[in-house]
């Protein structure tokens, strides 16, 4: 007979790694304010090697209109610039010789209401992420029964499995309705 626990574990995993992702996505999406993480995604030429920013200088908001970074060599200015204009953050560095600074404007009415169906679609792919790992639960579940583990154990097992769903899912909603109010916040 198969534990039951095993099923609903390996869901909740399944379901902690699709609020994980979520929260990781969002931390992408630039909200009018400054926040290193929207660097993330680019790399620079670093000796032959494509390397993330943040592994080549140092990153730095001093205000909430402002991120500012300092290679630590002087050959990278050039290939950190290059790097940040080919990208598709849509700012434009500001190179000093010291410091190269990234001026973050402050959202159009339209962009923020884009950015808002952007992480929509995100907590959405979330939502079913975490539907489809309460759905094989389910279905592990119902194949235990074959398997000889009694259907009472089944049942309550699938209404664990629908309380994990129902408590991820909240988790989503509450993820998304703060990124919608920092986007929305002008």
């Amino acid at each position: 007979m198969t534990d039951p626990k095993t099923y609903l574990d390996k869901a909740e995993e399944k379901m902690e790694m699709a609020v994980e992702y979520l929260d990781e996505s969002l931390a992408h999406i630039r909200a009018g304010k400054a926040n290193p993480k929207i660097l993330d995604g680019i790399r620079v030429d670093y000796y032959g090697s494509a390397a993330p920013i943040s592994n080549v200088a140092n990153v730095a908001v001093p205000d909430a209109r402002t991120i500012t970074i300092t290679p630590w060599e002087k050959s990278m200015f050039k290939e950190i610039e290059k790097a940040i204009i080919n990208s598709e953050l849509g700012i434009t560095p500001e190179n000093n010789g010291e410091v190269i600074r990234l001026s973050i404007p402050p959202l159009t009415e339209e962009r923020r209401k884009q950015l808002v169906k952007q992480s929509k679609a995100e907590a959405e792919q979330a939502k079913v992420s975490v539907r489809n790992a309460r759905r094989d639960a389910i279905e592990g579940l119902k194949k235990a029964i074959k398997q000889g583990m009694p259907e009472d154990v089944e049942k309550d097992a699938e209404g664990s499995a629908q309380k994990l769903h129902d408590k991820y899912l909240k988790k989503i909603d509450e993820l998304f309705a703060a990124k919608e109010k920092e986007i929305l916040t002008v």
